[in-house]
């Protein structure tokens, strides 16, 4: 072992974001990962001559950490970012209509939003300028603020019920994958602030043109490899022990003829789900066991390809639809003929154990009412995709159960969305923790290097 080893346990986006800022600060890394591949949740498959995507993910201007990965990744130009927010809406029976922010400096870029929201009445669009400027006012860090659900202080204020279906709850399921009255306010506050009501061009929507296997994991092994980092796939972590001289983990790679491998490093860094952190951790730090408090949140994708163009836009809202959002992802998918739609479904409990026949039953007719150029169309192909823990449900309380990066065991760290971030669970909140990791990481090791001995943590 030398003095500045760091291993890190976990590909995901966590994992990745702390090699790579471990490797800049000069220490020598090990990533495993126990899949064949890099990019966590984030991952794409092969179905025909399609590659396609598990789950339909979208960023904000303002994740600026996740945008720095990509950057750092060089496939930044693999996102398309909007110049301007616009969501075009749809509602069975009534014409489509867009939703845009202005020009104007922060909070007033939202009139237009409203202005032109038609699913609300003017009175019903004063009082959402209101609550905007209220949230405005909270601070995202405030511990007091989790305790409350979104859902409860929308009541408070005695928000109309139309604000909260049409407006609030749409967005805040999207961003949180949780109801209103799920939601922690602080984390609703940080998404509304940071995103849209701070600044002006934090909430236009960036949507990746390419697959995310191209975007996450072929990238991030090319860098790391190349940066010095040394990437071990296929290489499952089986337990975590500190030792006299640092950390000790011992690794399963089902190839090794005479069981499981041991290795050594002055720091590691678990950057896999709660859950399994949990299982790996529990041994040596019985207070992970509250993790599993975290509770899980689903989501369902259902997948549709038609044998003709059935919408222009590349993204779409609905309203009074068991649809939430549609995502055209033919070009991504690499579809030349027809089109290849993408049904997003957040916070979906009462779809994630349903069977695709019942999904077809409802989602095909559904979509037909949206876009009334499905019922013309042939459906080529139809499945879906499902996450039951894509997320940890972002509910009140949830401040006080995510750990920060550092542990009590000298030398072992956390990352991962599920951590102390104060983000909720996004591609932002991934980055952003393994960010701090490699943080801890390097004031540790750094203090270490300058004593000029071998490391004891």
């Amino acid at each position: 072992m030398t003095r500045d080893g760091v291993i890190v346990i976990g590909g995901g986006l966590a994992g990745v974001s702390t090699a790579l800022r471990c490797r800049d600060a000069g220490f020598s890394v090990t990533l495993l990962e126990a899949r064949s591949r890099l990019g966590g949740a984030t991952y794409s498959f092969l179905r025909g001559d399609r590659e396609v995507d598990t789950g339909q993910h979208v960023l904000l201007r303002c994740y600026s950490a996740y945008t720095g990965l990509l950057s750092r990744l060089g496939v930044l130009e693999g996102v398309d970012f909007q110049s301007r927010f616009r969501v075009p809406m749809v509602r069975p029976g009534q014409r489509p209509w867009v939703v845009r922010r202005g020009g104007l400096p922060a909070p007033a870029h939202l009139l237009p939003v409203l202005l032109g929201h038609r699913a609300l009445t003017p009175r019903q669009r004063v009082r959402a300028a209101s609550t905007a400027l209220a949230l405005q006012r909270l601070d995202p860090d405030d511990p007091v603020l989790d305790r409350v659900s979104f859902g409860q202080w929308l009541r408070a204020r005695a928000e109309p019920e139309e604000n909260v279906r049409a407006l609030w709850g749409l967005l805040i399921v999207a961003a949180l994958n949780a109801e209103p009255e799920d939601a922690s306010l602080a984390l609703a506050v940080r998404v509304f602030r940071t995103g849209v009501l701070d600044g002006v061009r934090g909430g236009d929507i960036g949507v990746p043109r390419r697959p995310l296997g191209q975007l996450h994991d072929l990238p991030a092994r090319e860098v790391l490899t190349r940066d010095g980092a040394e990437v071990r796939l296929r290489t499952k972590a089986l337990s975590v022990r500190p030792t006299e001289t640092g950390l000790n983990v011992e690794v399963d790679t089902g190839r090794d003829r005479d069981g499981p491998a041991e290795l050594e490093a002055a720091a590691v860094v678990v950057a896999v789900p709660h859950t399994a952190a949990t299982r790996l951790l529990e041994p040596v730090l019985p207070e992970a066991g509250q993790w599993s408090d975290l509770s899980a949140a689903p989501i369902v994708n259902v997948h549709i390809q038609f044998d003709r163009v059935v919408t222009e836009e590349p993204m779409t809202a609905a309203l009074d639809s068991p649809v939430q959002w549609i995502f055209d992802r033919s070009a991504a998918a690499g579809v030349r003929d027809g089109q290849y739609l993408v049904i997003s479904l957040s916070a979906a409990h009462s779809f994630v154990t349903a069977r695709s026949r019942e999904l077809r039953d409802v989602f095909l007719p559904a979509l037909g009412e949206l876009l009334p150029r499905v019922r013309q169309a042939e459906v080529l192909d139809f499945f879906v995709t499902r996450e039951p823990a894509a997320t940890f449900l972002a509910a009140p309380g949830t401040r006080e159960i995510r750990p920060p990066a550092r542990t009590r065991v000298p030398g072992l760290f956390l990352a991962g969305a599920w951590t102390a971030t104060g983000w909720p669970d996004t591609l932002e909140g991934a980055v952003r923790s393994g960010d701090r990791a490699a943080e801890a990481v390097e004031l540790l090791l750094s203090v270490d290097r300058r004593s000029g001995v071998e490391v004891t943590p």
